[in-house]
């Protein structure tokens, strides 16, 4: 007599109120920094230092999410040694987006509902009347952070939860965040041998950069589900979105991502920024990285739309 296994549940638990809290601090705090850091700076400028730091912070924890959360924890666009995952899942947590293991679980859901019930984040899940649209561009923007609703991990990402290290990483996200915050602040505090230096650095490349790093990748489950080209057949409304692609390090590709997710570069036609396939291709020559699935064209060409 066979037997069937229920499927896990899509949903786990959901969020305390304690757990809200902290979350819509984490969203909130940052972006007030942001406004702040441009009253402030309003006849004041910006340091060249406060401009290097913020760059360097941002490009790395950036890719952090880019090519760590993203295209190998959860895609397996390519396999890491040991060394190289745990280092990505600590630059994936300076981006303050969420600890490595519910952030995978979140997107790949994200795909196995894309824009349908069950999608954590699709703008379309309202209709498609300008009053439903304007509200799903909020949920998908942000909205869907501020709700109970979390991602059953035990479903979507026993892979990482088997992990120990990752596992290590993911709890330890807290910390991450407050270094991401107050390194910009001490190192900005050490270069200019000042406490002003320490202020403006906490502010620009510490907070305003994180909600600015926020802001993009939202705009990549927002914008780009919403506007832009659709030159390859996905079973979604994912859009490629060229203006995005260099803040996002080639992840606003993203019908090219959703047609193909498991690729390791999204912008793979002539002229599309990626630099995280850059930064992939790096690895791969330094033999950090292998079994690197790149783009294959015969398949991209059965993958394209016609017109």
């Amino acid at each position: 007599m066979s037997t069937t296994v229920a499927p896990k549940p899509v949903l786990a638990e959901p969020r305390t109120r304690s757990e809200l809290v902290t979350i819509r601090a984490f969203l909130i705090v940052p972006f007030l920094a942001l406004v702040a850091a441009a009253a402030f700076a309003w006849g004041w400028g910006i340091s060249w230092v406060d401009l290097a730091l913020a760059a360097v912070f941002y490009t790395a924890s950036t890719l952090g999410v880019t090519v760590g959360y993203h295209r190998h924890f959860t895609h397996g666009a390519f396999k890491a040694t040991r060394g190289l995952r745990i280092a990505l899942a600590f630059a994936g947590g300076l981006a303050a987006q969420g600890p490595v293991i519910g952030w995978v679980a979140d997107h790949r859901r994200h795909h196995a509902f894309a824009d349908r019930a069950g999608d954590p984040h699709s703008p379309w899940l309202f209709g498609t009347s300008a009053a439903a649209l304007a509200r799903g561009f909020w949920h998908a923007h942000l909205g869907w952070l501020f709700g109970r609703d979390t991602t059953n991990a035990d479903r979507f990402a026993p892979d990482l939860l088997a992990d120990k290290d990752i596992r290590a990483v993911d709890r330890l996200f807290p910390l991450w965040v407050a270094l991401s915050a107050g390194l910009p602040a001490v190192l900005g505090g050490v270069i200019t041998l000042s406490w002003w230096g320490a202020l403006t650095g906490f502010l620009w490349a510490g907070l305003a950069r994180i909600s600015l790093q926020h802001h993009v990748t939202w705009s990549v489950n927002s914008i780009c589900h919403m506007v832009g080209d659709r030159p390859y057949e996905s079973r979604d409304r994912s859009t490629n979105f060229w203006p995005l692609a260099v803040l996002s390090m080639g992840e606003s590709w993203h019908n090219t991502h959703h047609a193909d997710p498991t690729c390791a570069r999204h912008g793979v036609d002539r002229g599309q920024v990626d630099l995280s396939a850059l930064v992939i291709r790096g690895f791969e020559r330094l033999g950090l990285a292998r079994d690197v699935r790149w783009p294959r064209r015969e398949h991209l060409a059965r993958l394209a739309r016609e017109g």
